[in-house]
């Protein structure tokens, strides 16, 4: 388990980093390092880290400026040091046993770079069902991934060349860095699915990026507009990608003009 770094960003997360944290500590055993990335937050996330890595060696404390989710992960992954990484997003939770059955995973599919476990979903404190849409997958998912994000940080597991190929997150993103992450990946390779659900995702909270953006499809239509100018999709993937181009464009149009709102960018016309 030596072989893992773990990733948690944060920002303005205080009240709730020892609950993430903690279900980094019950795995198991513990990963080589857990690095805590602070996105310049002005609550006591600083001194909350500093409490809990006073006993846990394996925690690191990191600090940036705030800029965002990609740009946090993005110095996680530079200031890692294992073969192996993981997210986990200051909201949400690990069930016991979650880094042990990727590493398995990997044990058992060398060929693969990438792969994430089923979840658990918590909306304000009770528990739900995810929607069809949201269903997991596993294998070539490419055209599963154009609606939206149906792979998860805080599940994922990756090797380190999984971002020798891909690339890091986009960090002028303010928002669906991760649905663009994806994309890039999906388009190349196989992502895993452990079958089992070992991560709670908690929503329904009021900092969520979803209710910063009220219309998240304006970040996932840029993601399309880049993976199609990239020019490495296969015709098959080119044609499925320009079909959820034009069906979000048109969405994210008409929504605009109910409102009687201009066009919100200039990347959303189709």
């Amino acid at each position: 388990m030596m072989r893992v770094s773990v990733v948690i960003p944060a920002y303005n997360r205080a009240p709730l980093l020892g609950r993430a944290l903690e279900s980094v500590l019950t795995q198991k055993e513990l990963p080589a390092e857990i690095l805590i990335v602070d996105d310049g937050s002005t609550d006591e996330t600083p001194a909350v880290v500093r409490k809990l890595a006073e006993n846990h060696p394996a925690v690191k404390y990191l600090y940036q400026p705030n800029r965002g989710p990609a740009a946090a992960r993005n110095l996680g992954i530079r200031s890692s040091q294992s073969p192996f990484l993981a997210f986990l997003d200051s909201d949400d939770e690990w069930m016991p046993g979650k880094l042990q059955a990727q590493l398995r995973f990997f044990e058992e599919n060398p060929d693969y770079l990438i792969c994430q476990t089923e979840e658990i979903w918590i909306r304000n404190g009770r528990r739900v069902n995810p929607m069809k849409k949201h269903q997991k997958f596993g294998g070539e998912i490419f055209e599963k991934c154009l609606p939206l994000c149906i792979v998860s940080p805080s599940a994922v597991m990756m090797r380190r060349e999984f971002f020798d190929q891909v690339g890091p997150f986009d960090e002028s993103f303010p928002a669906c860095e991760d649905y663009d992450l994806w994309l890039r990946a999906s388009a190349r390779f196989p992502i895993g699915l452990v079958e089992k659900p070992y991560v709670i995702k908690y929503g329904g909270h009021s900092d969520q990026r979803s209710r910063q953006f009220p219309v998240m499809d304006q970040f996932r239509i840029r993601a399309l507009r880049k993976i199609l100018d990239s020019g490495g999709l296969s015709e098959e993937q080119r044609t499925a990608a320009v079909l959820e181009l034009k069906r979000k464009s048109e969405i994210v149009n008409r929504g605009a003009l109910k409102r009687g709102k201009p066009i919100l960018d200039e990347a959303l016309q189709a």
